[in-house]
């Protein structure tokens, strides 16, 4: 061994007894932790679908493969659960939810109960693009939505609450076009339909994928529709057609805003960056992996990753409308 080589072992050697080995890789974070998805609605409807979704394959994209766990928190049309996460849940990355995208008016118009500002969230994405349809029991005859307008009858509306986005669709028609509708409040879309089934309920607003599969086997029929299209509907006649004014154009143009983040997802404020770095990544990753794609098609949901950039500018548009255009929203959108 030569002198040089002499001096770099005796070098190594000395370093390893001032200052120890170096240390390992640090484990993952999520390592062994239990992540929770808070879910505003109970079991059985598309927000409780879709993040059961996410719970079963989210693991395989976040390191260290946590265990992902749903839990149920329905109430006040969701605004329980977003209360929850944006005052209670820790912000320590391991709690995360969703809720009604039409909570947005809540803020928007200052609703007594909510708690929460929804720009201070820790935005994850959205699951879903959501079109909005307006759908009927086909044992009530309804062909096209003139059919609906000309009725004398009562007809039944069931919805989640007046912070459902959808339910404001026959909110609107009811005020703006005098549509002779009666509005009963059920905890969750599952329930509705069930309603629907039992013919005490006729009709509600919905997300077209959460009734699509209802709508094949031909107990609903879709009439109307929302700004946001997708296949499937695109010849359906759309609400702001139905109204002459530009400020009742400007006000259904509003309802539909929500309506491109459809299946919000946020962390609690001040969650932290690495962490919500982690979990946009993951969130991202895991709407595209082929698998869940094809147990969202089974469940004839569709599912499309939206940012949270995306997210942040459907809430500029909707804060940014002036201040008369929201004194009149609220007009006819209670909470």
């Amino acid at each position: 061994m030569s002198r040089g080589t002499v001096s770099i072992v005796c070098g190594l050697f000395l370093t390893l007894l001032l200052y120890g080995p170096p240390p390992l890789a640090a484990a993952p974070f999520y390592q062994g932790k239990v992540l929770t998805i808070v879910v505003g609605y109970g079991p059985g409807g598309g927000y409780d679908r879709v993040a059961r979704l996410l719970a079963k394959y989210l693991p395989k994209y976040i390191p260290g493969k946590p265990t992902v766990l749903v839990q149920n928190m329905p109430g006040a049309d969701s605004m329980i659960a977003a209360n929850y996460l944006y005052n209670l849940a820790k912000a320590d990355g391991l709690s995360i939810g969703t809720f009604n995208r039409g909570l947005v008016f809540a803020n928007l118009l200052k609703a007594q109960g909510g708690r929460f500002d929804l720009a201070k969230f820790s935005w994850i994405g959205s699951a879903a693009v959501e079109s909005s349809v307006l759908v009927f029991h086909t044992g009530l005859g309804f062909k096209t939505i003139e059919d609906v307008a000309r009725t004398k009858t009562p007809i039944v509306i069931g919805g989640t609450g007046s912070a459902d986005a959808i339910n404001i669709i026959p909110i609107f028609l009811k005020e703006f076009l005098g549509y002779n509708f009666k509005f009963v409040t059920y905890p969750s879309s599952a329930d509705i339909m069930l309603a629907i089934e039992r013919r005490e309920a006729d009709g509600r607003g919905a997300s077209y994928s959460s009734v699509k599969s209802f709508i094949d086997r031909g107990l609903v029929v879709p009439l109307l529709r929302g700004r946001v299209v997708e296949a499937g509907i695109e010849k359906l006649p759309m609400d702001e057609d139905l109204v002459k004014s530009e400020r009742e154009k400007t006000l259904m143009a509003m309802r539909s805003a929500p309506d491109k983040i459809g299946r919000p997802y946020v962390a609690p404020p001040g969650t932290p960056p690495a962490a919500l770095g982690v979990l946009r990544d993951a969130y991202a990753k895991v709407i595209q992996d082929p698998a869940l794609q094809q147990d969202a098609k089974k469940q004839l949901m569709s599912l499309e990753y939206v940012p949270a950039g995306e997210v942040q500018k459907v809430l500029q548009y909707l804060f940014n409308q002036p201040p008369d255009m929201i004194k009149e929203f609220g007009r006819y959108v209670k909470f």
